[in-house]
């Protein structure tokens, strides 16, 4: 993590009810920061924060981005914002563009208007892999993005688009964070839309064959929970005004298949169950708006932020299936 930390500073983490929110709330409060969570459960999970509501350290707002006077109440005093509520998933878009435009578009522009009206110090806030779109160049580099894919892909546009903007105008500092295929302790296993790594260890564990979309050779930049809460740090301190105002691919510069992905999961996984070394893998047929590969160029994080990936596939894929395996079995 960084060698530097932000303590003694009151932080608003925005989706902190969520997996990757309810991390960053856990990591900053160990560090004696004063977090405000705000949350409307939507996605969120009220057992992912439960440890922390007698914490004197920890404020609880339940309530939605989409309101303005919810967003304003919930900046009061505060330092830093860390925005990560949102409506993830690609298939969730495309199945219901108007709310996730609603959540991902209006609710950020709230959250920008609050931040600006409260003075914050800095705003980090949740950027998305998917804004590279249809550009086929590998690897992805910040400058160079493609068409959107999806109307996920088009939120997560936007809001790089209103951060430049309000940086421009009203002098608010933001920094954007490209998170590339988050996964780790508390994400969510179940549901329609689940994440790729947690639903193929609930899957094995329930000796149930996984389904891969396509042939499994469609490629992804796997990053471990870890180096994102390293990234928000890294994007509260920085001082550089080179990296004020920009976008950072957030991930660990590596790119695995997922059939390089399954192999590893039934490997770990078998260590605590041999019989999941046999399991079979099912292909299916392509999803609608996923790209075919992802990888992510980590040079610019590592200069301007000195970010270097404290997990790459191997460490993080450990950790995370033994969490898995104490907390789903």
């Amino acid at each position: 993590m960084a060698s530097k930390t932000i303590t003694k500073s009151k932080i608003l983490i925005t989706g902190g009810a969520g997996f990757i929110g309810s991390n960053l709330c856990d990591y900053f409060i160990k560090k004696n920061n004063h977090i405000v969570c705000l949350d409307n459960f939507s996605t969120g999970k009220r057992e992912n924060i439960a440890h922390l509501l007698d914490n004197p350290l920890f404020s609880f707002i339940e309530g939605d981005i989409r309101d303005l006077q919810t967003c304003k109440q919930a900046c009061e005093g505060v330092d830093y914002i860390l925005h990560q509520a949102a409506l993830g998933s690609v298939p969730r878009s495309i199945n219901d563009p108007i709310t996730t435009n609603s959540v991902n578009v209006d609710g950020f522009l709230n959250m920008l208007v609050a931040a600006r009206d409260a003075k914050v110090k800095r705003f980090v806030y949740a950027a998305s892999s998917s804004t590279y779109g249809d550009s086929e160049a590998l690897p992805k580099i910040e400058e160079q993005i493609g068409k959107p894919l999806s109307p996920y892909a088009v939120t997560k546009y936007v809001n790089e688009l209103y951060a430049h903007v309000f940086a421009l105008n009203y002098g608010l500092e933001c920094i954007g964070l490209r998170y590339f295929n988050v996964y780790g302790r508390r994400q969510d296993p179940n549901g329609a839309y689940a994440a790729a790594i947690p639903k193929f260890c609930m899957q094995l564990m329930n000796y149930q064959s996984p389904i891969i979309n396509g042939d499994g050779t469609n490629s992804r930049d796997f990053t471990y929970i870890n180096n994102v809460l390293q990234m928000n740090e890294l994007a509260m301190l920085t001082y550089n005004p080179e990296a004020i105002g920009q976008v950072f691919n957030t991930a660990v510069g590596e790119r695995t298949d997922l059939n390089q992905l399954l192999h590893l999961l039934k490997t770990y996984l078998s260590t605590y169950d041999i019989k999941i070394k046999d399991i079979e893998v099912i292909h299916g047929p392509n999803r609608q708006g996923d790209i075919p590969h992802s990888l992510a160029s980590i040079d610019k994080a590592c200069r301007l932020l000195g970010y270097q990936p404290s997990h790459d596939l191997e460490k993080g894929l450990m950790e995370a299936v033994e969490w898995y395996w104490e907390y789903l079995k």
